[in-house]
């Protein structure tokens, strides 16, 4: 008997899988391009922190998020008491008190695959709920799809200088910091057209901002984001977040832990945003990123 006539014969099966399935990847954009992004800060309820990190990393991030279609990288951070106690402004809009979402979720999506991604991921959460495989004791505090606005570098990547990471390697590259910045444009007034609010603050941003921000050798880049509007069937603990057509969230990636640099680079955030002109500071926000598998920081939470 021949060795190819020994081998364990294949069995397929029979029933093809559904055609949408298999047209998913063979039609519409696929670059490897940042279109929109998950963020996500949560707070977990007091004595349920090491239950909720087990939950998030072991099942949550993989099942809830990285198995989904053109969900391409994603990482989570945290914020220790210390850290914590640096955010501003204590009457913001986003939490109260400000201290409140001590976790950070950060996902990329594939431009041009919102819609697509959106409804696999409502599906798929409306499948784990009564599966028992969603953790309650928990609370949203800021959770949105983000559209992409941009991305602006300390030193911009150039042909045949030394290789440096970009947008797209922001969540794999071990950075040791996040600073979160999220500055609201005014109401708009009569005759203000949409979105107008939101351009402004990030040209602001990305010009006069990052001007100040760059100024500390840590920040390697900074990643800007506007909410996207949630779908009606949405899982009804998520909620809207306000600001649409105003909203402008940074996401500042640090080579080093944000606590070095915070009083000569973020420290003076809510005054910066004053004198620019453009908007109000509703959150800065540092954090480190976590030890995934591991519980480490859990005990340093409250």
């Amino acid at each position: 008997m021949s060795e190819a006539s020994e081998q364990p014969r294949v069995h397929w099966d029979t029933n093809p899988p559904d055609e949408a399935y298999s047209r998913l990847p063979s039609v519409g954009p696929y670059t490897v391009e940042i279109g929109s992004a998950l963020i996500t800060m949560v707070e977990p309820r007091a004595g349920h922190e090491h239950a909720y990190n087990r939950w998030y990393e072991d099942d949550h991030f993989y099942a809830g998020a990285m198995a989904m279609p053109w969900m391409f990288a994603g990482r989570r951070w945290v914020a220790t008491r210390d850290l914590q106690e640096l955010r501003r402004p204590h009457d913001s809009v986003i939490a109260q008190p400000v201290r409140l979402g001590c976790y950070i979720a950060i996902y990329w999506i594939t431009k041009g695959r919102q819609d697509e991604h959106m409804r696999w991921t409502v599906a798929t959460n409306q499948r784990l709920l009564p599966d028992g495989r969603v953790h309650l004791d928990r609370d949203h505090i800021f959770t949105a799809f983000q559209r992409h606005l941009g991305s602006v570098y300390r030193e911009e990547p150039k042909p045949g200088a030394p290789s440096r990471p970009r947008d797209i390697h922001a969540l794999d590259y071990p950075f040791q910091g996040l600073v979160v910045e999220v500055v609201d444009a005014p109401e708009p007034g009569e005759g203000t057209p949409a979105g107008a609010g939101a351009n402004a603050v990030y040209e602001w941003m990305r010009t006069e901002r990052a001007a100040k921000v760059f100024s500390s050798p840590a920040v390697a880049m900074g990643v800007f984001f506007t909410p996207l509007p949630l779908p009606g069937d949405r899982m009804s603990y998520v909620k809207q977040v306000e600001g649409l057509d105003r909203r402008v969230t940074a996401l500042w990636f640090l080579e080093q832990d944000p606590r070095a640099v915070w009083e000569d680079t973020f420290a003076s955030a809510q005054e910066d945003a004053e004198k620019g002109g453009v908007g109000r500071l509703e959150l800065v926000a540092p954090f480190i990123p976590t030890i995934p598998g591991t519980d480490t920081y859990v005990d340093q939470l409250r």
